[in-house]
């Protein structure tokens, strides 16, 4: 019980950190802010909990946000169809989502070496396609997507909670969640169960891949660009979110209310990290000797288990 606390006592104790340690943290302006920044890593971190639920890792990510972002930024420049550029975008994400989850299945190798090595075909494809240029000349309308406001909150809290709400229900509610925790608990025992292993591990991989689409869209309109460089190191502070909400690398735990933790968590850092002047590079530092202090945890609590 208090490793499922901690996650959120952490929050509270950073927010209430930050609050004291610096006059313009607890501001409308500096909370929307971080929301705004939050969001793009906290939707792919939704999606990386389904695919850390089931067994799996996805270091290409940061890549496929660049080329959705840069994809559908291109189509909307070309056919002045916002619309159409971020269901260009959507697709653009689910496509190698389904590419990383098929070759993980069918080739029967890692998804650590499958996904480090389409992290590169990806980077190196966005840029040929691209130039390595930008894509600007965006239509003013699509800004609102990642910067606009409705009813006083920010839009992408909006699309975030309904991201939230549909991956809850796909982990609680359905097949696929049911087996997902199945897969990543014990791969051959659910093979043995008869549990369609290879469809649903493709899958998660899919929606991974369609969510990232669509952070790759409003990581665009909050740029106005569509950056062919834009995601680099994402997968790490995706990675994390999901590890320090409670996620297991073995797989087989893992949970939506955790991963939003745990986002929010890496977002206050870096915001409270530039509030205070601490160095971006310092930053990094905190979050992969994060990411080792909760897997060392977690593996802790496995080994006690075991003996118990």
């Amino acid at each position: 019980m208090l490793q499922r606390l901690l996650p959120f006592l952490t929050l509270i104790a950073l927010f209430a950190g930050l609050s004291l340690a610096s006059p313009y943290f607890f501001t409308v302006t500096n909370l929307s802010s971080v929301a705004r920044q939050t969001a793009v890593i906290n939707i792919m971190a939704l999606g990386m909990t389904l695919i850390i639920v089931a067994g799996g890792i996805d270091l290409s990510v940061g890549a496929i946000l660049a080329f959705a972002g840069l994809v559908g930024a291109r189509a909307m420049e070309k056919a002045g169809s916002i619309p159409a550029g971020i269901a260009i975008g959507l697709a653009a994400g689910l496509l190698w989502g389904l590419a990383n989850g098929l070759l993980t299945v069918r080739l029967k190798i890692a998804p650590f070496v499958v996904t480090l090595g389409t992290l590169g075909i990806i980077r190196g494809l966005t840029l040929i396609y691209s130039g390595g240029l930008p894509v600007v000349g965006l239509p003013r309308g699509f800004a609102f997507l990642g910067e606009g406001t409705l009813l006083g909150v920010p839009f992408v809290l909006y699309l975030l909670g309904g991201c939230a709400l549909l991956v809850h229900a796909i982990l609680d509610y359905t097949k696929l969640g049911r087996y997902a925790y199945a897969i990543g608990s014990n791969r051959e025992a659910a093979l043995y169960a008869g549990i369609p292993v290879a469809f649903h591990t493709v899958a998660v991989y899919a929606i991974c891949g369609m969510l990232t689409g669509l952070a790759g869209m409003i990581e665009a309109s909050r740029l106005m660009t569509g950056q062919p460089t834009a995601g680099q190191g994402y997968e790490l502070q995706v990675i994390a979110a999901v590890v320090i909400g409670g996620g297991s690398l073995s797989g087989g735990e893992g949970g939506v209310a955790g991963t939003l933790v745990g986002a929010f968590i890496m977002g206050l850092l870096a915001n409270g990290c530039d509030l205070v002047g601490i160095s971006p590079y310092i930053q990094q530092a905190v979050i992969g000797a994060v990411i080792i202090l909760a897997v060392t945890v977690d593996e802790l609590r496995k080994r006690r288990l075991a003996r118990g």
